[in-house]
């Protein structure tokens, strides 16, 4: 993803941008953004090669972590692990839930839930005192929106190297046992080493997995309940909100490509030295694919319209493999919720917190069951 510099509201000065200019537009010297629904998921997808190879995911200091054979393989492997451990702990959801009444204050809440609830598959059952601290401690400092910003550069230089410390060790104990069916995440990955791959790189893809967990599907989770909590539809389908509430706030809301090539983007010429921007916050919001774009609407997910202008997970050879898993969980606890209590919203601003994610405004989340009497 691509920084915006230091807008004031960067989403409004986008969708000013597209009036202005249309949906292919530059912003700033070597940036052109796109939002047109066809050219984005011919970028993305990249069918013609006139972009470099590259992976939103599995995107290191060093460059792409590869070969793009051991990308698969992870991506494979965690999606099988990840179904598998929510199917096994469904179960366990419900007194999760339970645990935000009678209220809780989000979206942090929302990504230590779905954080304490997929550990276990993320480091194993038992994992060592100082493994767990480090994690626990990333989620903290780096996961939760904002939480960057409360320490300073030199701060946060010390943590990294602690957590790189921390997490390349336990890569070289797994890497050092004979192989076998991964028991969680970071054996995932440790398993798809070669002789050549440095722990340091696993340990980052590592992170790239903890991050999509805790904090991609906490802050859809977080997206989710504050769209019903303020917008009072009425009672919709889980799945429905959720994928509105996708199509609002993509989480990942933009994805940045260079050219391998110069080549024509519409009126536009992309250089090898640009940066084509796919913005999926503005795809969606398509007035030409969305009727009322800017509306809460989870019924027109009813009739599976719309699909052509949504890419929350990118698209192509490298969109997410653990979408399918994400918006499975969210759906569930997000049914749990609503099903069992009338959600209350506050919130000092309806501003989403903007960075590389797209996470929801901070707001307290009230929990009032809902009684036998009142059904639903």
């Amino acid at each position: 993803m691509t920084a915006l510099g230091p807008d004031a509201d960067p989403l409004d000065a986008l969708r000013k941008l597209r009036g202005d200019h249309g949906s292919v537009f530059t912003k700033g010297r070597g940036e052109i953004y796109v939002s047109d629904p066809a050219l984005a998921k011919e970028i993305l997808a990249n069918n013609e090669g006139l972009f470099r190879d590259h992976s939103d995911f599995f995107r290191i200091r060093t460059g792409m972590f590869g070969p793009r054979s051991t990308q698969v393989e992870i991506g494979r492997a965690a999606r099988v692990l990840l179904r598998r451990y929510s199917q096994d702990h469904a179960d366990e959801l419900p007194a999760r839930v339970a645990g935000l009444a009678p209220g809780s204050d989000w979206p942090d809440a929302g990504n230590r839930l779905v954080y304490e609830h997929f550990r276990p598959a993320l480091i194993g059952d038992a994992p060592p005192a100082a493994l767990r601290e480090t994690v626990d401690q990333v989620v903290e400092r780096a996961v939760l929106a904002g939480a960057r910003d409360r320490y300073s550069r030199l701060a946060r230089h010390r943590f990294r190297a602690r957590v790189r410390r921390v997490l390349c060790a336990e890569i070289a104990l797994r890497r050092a046992r004979p192989t076998g069916e991964p028991a969680d995440l970071l054996d995932v990955v440790a398993h798809a080493a070669t002789g050549r791959t440095r722990d340091a790189d696993l340990a980052e893809v590592f992170l790239s997995c903890l991050f999509a967990v805790a904090g991609s599907v906490g802050f859809l989770l977080g997206w989710s309940l504050y769209l019903v909590g303020t917008a009072a539809p009425e009672q919709a389908h889980p799945a429905w909100v959720v994928r509105e509430a996708l199509r609002l706030w993509p989480v990942a809301w933009q994805f940045g490509r260079t050219p391998s090539r110069e080549h024509q983007l519409a009126a536009l010429t992309a250089k090898p030295a640009d940066e084509v921007v796919v913005c999926s916050y503005l795809v969606h919001r398509d007035p030409a694919h969305w009727s009322e774009p800017d509306e809460f609407r989870p019924d027109r997910w009813a009739s599976g319209a719309g699909q052509e202008a949504f890419i929350p997970f990118g698209w192509g050879p490298h969109a997410c493999t653990g979408a399918g898993v994400a918006t499975q969980v969210t759906e569930t606890l997000v049914g749990l919720i609503t099903s069992a209590y009338r959600l209350g919203v506050a919130a000092t601003s309806s501003r989403p917190q903007v960075s590389a994610a797209l996470a929801p405004p901070r707001f307290h989340l009230r929990l009032d069951p809902v009684s036998l009497a009142e059904g639903r």
